[in-house]
């Protein structure tokens, strides 16, 4: 990184490079938004579209040379692009009032998930432009973490804006001049065998027990915004006040027309530190049916079958028997259709 410490200040004053946006760039931001379920999560992958499109477009005009490069087949992989060897993940905010910076736990420490340089971008809109407001190096961001030894709040870490370096022109400083292997990023494991298989589960496991400390994953949203509203409202009015309800988009894959799904999540606090556990599987947005032959498999620790629910045509929705559990028992539920199967690991 540059030194820059002394003279933030200074640099921040200084006006920064607008870069213009197309009115085609908000008719395609608008467009792919509507894949994503919910106001608010359709109004942040709006601004990471622009931030994406602007962005690359910094690229392009100053490093013509180099090859960009983004999975743009589903709206959450916009805030990554690549530029020859690096990688870079996009912090996208409409204004930076304070200077602390949000970045998810999940883009520092999931192999799939990290960057190179991280990139604060500030969208515009009003302006039809959007500006780079600092990077930071994936092992200066982590040496700070742990140097300040940081703890992740409801999986985020707060970065002090002062830590990001001011000077957008380093990118190509970087890019020309320093190999990508210089900032180590951690690999993913390669599993080899299937006894491998339960410490994975066990590494990305959803524990079901933090839920009454309010404390949630990212993943696990408000059910209002994942389902029909009409069944949220019949939901709601069969179910305790003291139940906790959470639900995570379940996408089947290209393979099956981008089909997401909703499982929902329903715990209860029971005597003698069990918890009652209510899963179901639900169509998205306003979809009223689930497809049919839809299966939601309960399977223990071990990966056995502990119960299994088929949809039918025109079920809205389907569900498991509900249990109760002691903390701490951990199980999984595998959502499949055809060959296509995708599981959750949890950890009452």
């Amino acid at each position: 990184m540059m030194k820059t410490d002394d003279n933030t200040n200074n640099l921040r004053l200084l006006v920064p490079e607008l870069i213009w946006l197309e009115p085609e760039d908000f008719d395609l931001a608008r467009n792919l938004s509507q894949q994503v379920i919910g106001e608010f999560q359709q109004w942040q992958a709006y601004l990471n579209v622009l931030a994406a499109l602007g962005f690359s477009q910094w690229l392009h005009q100053h490093l013509p040379e180099q090859t960009i490069n983004q999975d743009n087949q589903t709206i959450d992989n916009f805030n990554h692009i690549q530029l020859g060897e690096f990688k870079f993940y996009l912090i996208v905010t409409e204004h930076l009032l304070d200077e602390l910076v949000v970045i998810p736990e999940d883009t520092i420490v999931k192999p799939s998930s990290v960057a190179h340089i991280y990139v604060i971008i500030e969208i515009l809109e009003e302006q039809a432009g959007v500006i780079i407001r600092g990077i930071l190096r994936y092992d200066q961001l982590i040496s700070y973490r742990d140097r300040m030894n940081l703890p992740s709040r409801n999986s985020f870490y707060q970065i002090p804006l002062a830590e990001f370096d001011p000077e957008p022109n380093h990118i190509l400083f970087y890019c020309r001049f320093l190999a990508a292997q210089m900032i180590p990023l951690p690999q993913a494991q390669t599993i080899n065998n299937t006894e491998n298989l339960p410490q994975l589960l066990a590494n990305t496991k959803t524990k079901l027990s933090q839920w009454l400390q309010s404390i949630f994953p990212e993943e696990w949203q408000l059910v209002d915004a994942l389902i029909n509203p009409e069944v949220n409202l019949a939901l709601s009015t069969r179910t305790n006040a003291d139940t906790i309800k959470r639900g995570k988009i379940i996408n089947l894959g290209m393979q099956l027309g981008n089909y997401p799904v909703v499982m929902l999540v329903n715990i209860q606090q029971q005597p003698e530190e069990k918890l009652r556990v209510l899963i179901q599987l639900h169509p998205t947005g306003g979809a009223k049916f689930l497809s049919p032959n839809l299966k939601l498999t309960l399977l223990s620790k071990a990966g056995k079958l502990l119960c299994e629910v088929t949809s039918r045509s025109h079920d809205s929705y389907i569900q498991l028997n509900p249990f109760h559990g002691d903390k701490g028992k951990q199980f999984s539920v595998e959502v499949s259709l055809d060959n296509i199967k995708i599981r959750e690991a949890f950890e009452l």
